[in-house]
């Protein structure tokens, strides 16, 4: 007989492996013991050779739903076995190898349970087993055992503990267990203080009672598992916009949550890639497209007929839904056969609330209604937004659901020193890495904003402590005005620790590279990186770059021709300052008003301080050149009128231009529905000067075409250009491979567009999907840099 240790490394704890362990070894013949420690799972196993084999091969295929394996490690064990049977033993603390799991969405049996009259489980909103319920929400230290997270604070009742302790049972070892004698609890409060009374309801109970409020009309903050949301009537016109105007969103998407796939149906189209993402266990917002004409949905309920209201995604031709998540929200959505908006309960762009002292303080001027409880939050954790392109999954907001998760490196990282990478300023996550993988944090926001910032510093602790993760090299963006970089370097010098300065682009590049499996040595590909600017070698702003790239070192080769952000900041939110950027660079003002005098645009902008802004870019005030595509986007949708005046939220135009390209013009093979760009080659470097193309769109307004057609013949005429571009540089550096990254290719219509046509060309070109092409996904391009530069070849 042979005695084995088996250890085992992945995301193993919480997830019922050690039940299923104990299974498949009696099942086995086995004797033993396994437990949980620092690195994951550890077992001690006796038994023939075949019955070990047999063991780790069943192991391996009847791994928990939540479960993931990364590695089997099997080793003679020569130390004291004095086992009769196999068994359980307790969990022992040591150096944190292992991970934590993602928060996980409400399984089958459990959801089963809640609305169960018979079970002990009826109606209760904390309801978990080893298959979903909170996870990194709740925990504050590794290994993830009870008194390491926030249901310390609840003892277990008789039939829980015996629940727990029982390995045949769905809780065994189910650290959040809890049931309506022992565990958490909710109620509802009026935000205005006064007592809440049964007679107003006359519901099941408070939870329920949330559902009569929302078909009212009124607004409500529920505590729900990674934060507190504010909820309303999604087809209530009215209390949609008293949403927007308490919580001081004026036009950004929301969110959308309904009871179950045929609630949203009936709004938008579904297909199997997408069902599968609503139902999987992350649950994620999934970015729907709309039903073509929105017609009413009659429901029995009196005959009404209920749409979505239009102000709850303007300028938008998708709506964000998810399913219930949490038993508390398949109990409030049970009698609710319509949408409700589920957002995030802060005022715009803080950090979701998370504590019910907090949400008293801050939502009381949004919210009518309080849903709390006492379980405590310890990590925030948004909800994570994606959507389908073709046939991949885009992943836009990376947070529950799929945080903290390793990401296997490519080969060629698995012995590297470990790494912290910062981030970017907005949409911030930072990264550790280590031996083999990557750990990114849950989408912590834009650090412009103090409360996000002292969110992103309180999250960068726990994880640094959480993991025990002392970094030998922490990386940063060149920029030196973002806080990640300023608290990057702060950190470094406290500790000592060496600095690696990344480029911006190239860390997209290589994130992508990353996520998409090419080795440490692999030879240089091309990245194509979009976006709304980053800082560039050169001390000047990029944000249209083609660089030839490993993970080592970049090359500049290609760029879209500058034009000055006419007030930095502000032209991110006023998109005609693009507009005019653009129509000088392309033109003289007397010539834009010789020959376009009588467009509107150009009577527009007469209005504006002409004068001064010339003087601002002539003197190098507040108005760096750049070569930003962000910015080109939001030039050409303020010349078509769209969100021209001012934006609440980055890539508003842009966003509301691309839901307006006329599809039929995208199929359409003709090229003079392509826009020209004309490409040049100066100072040993191509760029793309899109002033041909401005002169077809002006003298298509003149011709009065529709916005949706020069909308598409501006996507056409990129996708071509860029493409163009591609065939150049491909055949001078002899590349087959192109990346394509940034928060622009989350436009739809050009990623398809752009990889059809390399395709075409039998250009293989990698995209994102675990990770956001935005600077979501900066963090592991900005770790993967610093790791390769540290190996030696």
């Amino acid at each position: 007989m042979a005695i084995e240790e088996i250890r085992i490394r992945g995301t193993v704890q919480g997830v019922g492996f050690r039940p299923t362990v104990y299974r498949l070894a009696k099942a086995c013949g086995l004797r033993g013991d396994v437990c949980n420690d620092g690195q994951g799972v550890l077992i001690r196993a006796s038994g023939s050779e075949a019955e070990l084999t047999e063991f780790i091969t069943k192991l391996q295929q009847e791994c928990p739903p939540l479960a993931k394996i990364n590695q089997i490690i099997r080793t003679p064990y020569t130390g004291q076995f004095n086992f009769d049977n196999f068994v359980i033993s307790h969990s022992v603390s040591n150096t944190v190898k292992t991970e934590v799991t993602p928060d996980a969405a409400t399984c089958p049996q459990c959801q089963q349970e809640i609305f169960d009259p018979f079970s002990c489980f009826y109606r209760y909103p904390f309801t978990n087993c080893t298959h979903c319920g909170p996870r990194l929400s709740i925990i504050r230290a590794i290994p993830y055992d009870r008194n390491n997270t926030s249901m310390a604070d609840f003892a277990m009742c008789s039939e829980c503990t015996k629940a727990y302790n029982d390995v045949e049972n769905r809780r065994f070892h189910a650290q959040p267990i809890a049931c309506h004698i022992c565990g958490p609890q909710a109620w509802l409060e009026r935000a205005d203080g006064k007592p809440v009374t049964a007679s107003m309801f006359s519901m099941l109970d408070d939870v329920d009672a949330v559902c009569t409020l929302l078909q009212k009309g009124e607004i409500v903050a529920i505590k729900g598992l990674g934060g507190i949301h504010l909820a309303c009537d999604a087809t209530q016109e009215t209390a949609v916009q008293k949403l927007r105007q308490r919580k001081k969103r004026y036009h950004k998407p929301f969110a959308l949550m309904a009871r179950d796939i045929t609630v949203i149906a009936e709004y938008c189209t579904i297909n199997d890639q997408e069902k599968e993402l609503l139902t999987s266990p992350a649950a994620p917002i999934v970015l729907l497209d709309k039903k073509t004409g929105d017609t009413p949905v009659l429901r029995e309920e009196n005959h009404k007929y209920f749409s979505i209201a239009a102000s709850v995604a303007p300028g938008q031709n998708t709506l964000g839904f998810m399913l219930p998540y949490t038993p508390l929200h398949h109990l409030i959505l049970r009698r609710m056969n319509r949408p409700i908006i589920l957002t995030s309960g802060n005022l715009a762009d803080e950090p979701q609330c998370i504590n019910n002292e907090e949400a008293r303080e801050k939502l009381n001027k949004i919210a009518d209604y309080f849903l709390l409880h006492n379980r405590e939050i310890i990590n925030r954790v948004d909800d994570s937004v994606v959507r389908v392109v073709g046939d991949k999954v885009q992943t836009i907001r990376r947070a529950r659901g799929y945080a903290p998760a390793s990401i296997s490196l490519p080969p060629g990282f698995d012995n590297i020193s470990p790494i912290l990478a910062m981030g970017s300023e907005l949409k911030n996550t930072f990264c550790l890495l280590r031996k083999g993988e990557a750990i990114i944090s849950q989408h912590l926001g834009d650090l412009e904003n103090a409360a996000a910032f002292n969110a992103y510093q309180d999250t960068l602790n726990l994880y640094l402590n959480l993991f025990q993760h002392q970094p030998e090299i922490i990386a940063i963006d060149q920029h030196p005005e973002y806080l990640s970089t300023k608290i990057g370097k702060q950190l470094a010098s406290a500790n000592q620790i060496k600095l690696d300065h990344i480029q911006h682009h190239h860390a997209h590049i290589a994130a992508c590279m990353a996520e998409n499996g090419i080795s440490l040595n692999s030879p240089p590909i091309l990245g194509i990186a979009f976006d709304g600017l980053g800082y560039g070698e050169d001390d000047t702003i990029w944000g249209g770059e083609f660089l030839l790239a490993d993970y080592r070192h970049f090359q500049r080769l290609a760029t879209f021709k500058p034009a000055p952000i006419i007030g930095g900041t502000q032209a991110i939110y006023q998109p005609w300052r693009n507009t005019y950027a653009q129509l000088i660079s392309a033109f003289t003002w007397e010539e834009l008003q010789q020959k376009y005098g009588d467009l509107e645009i150009l009577n527009f902008l007469e209005q504006k301080p002409l004068k001064l802004l010339n003087q601002l870019i002539e003197k190098g005030i507040n108005s760096p050149p750049a070569s930003s595509v962000g910015r080109l986007f939001d030039a050409v949708a303020g010349a078509l009128g769209i969100f021209r005046e001012e934006c609440s939220y980055e890539g508003q135009a842009a966003m509301a231009m691309e839901a307006i390209v006329d599809i039929n013009s995208l199929k359409n093979d003709k090229e003079t529905l392509n826009y020209p760009f004309k490409l040049d080659f100066l100072d040993r470097i191509y760029f793309i000067d899109s002033s041909p193309m401005w002169q077809a769109l002006l003298n298509d307004l003149q011709q009065q075409i529709p916005q949706s057609v020069i909308a598409a013949k501006f996507h056409r005429g990129l996708a071509t250009s860029i493409v163009q571009m591609v065939k150049q540089l491909a055949q001078e550096n002899r590349i087959n491979q192109v990346a394509l990254t940034g928060g622009v290719f989350q436009n739809r219509i050009l990623l398809e567009q752009v990889t059809k046509r390399l395709q075409k060309l039998e250009i293989s070109v990698i995209t994102h999907s675990l990770i956001p092409a935005n600077d979501g996904g900066l963090s592991l391009g900005q770790a993967i840099i610093a790791a390769a530069k540290s190996i030696t070849r």
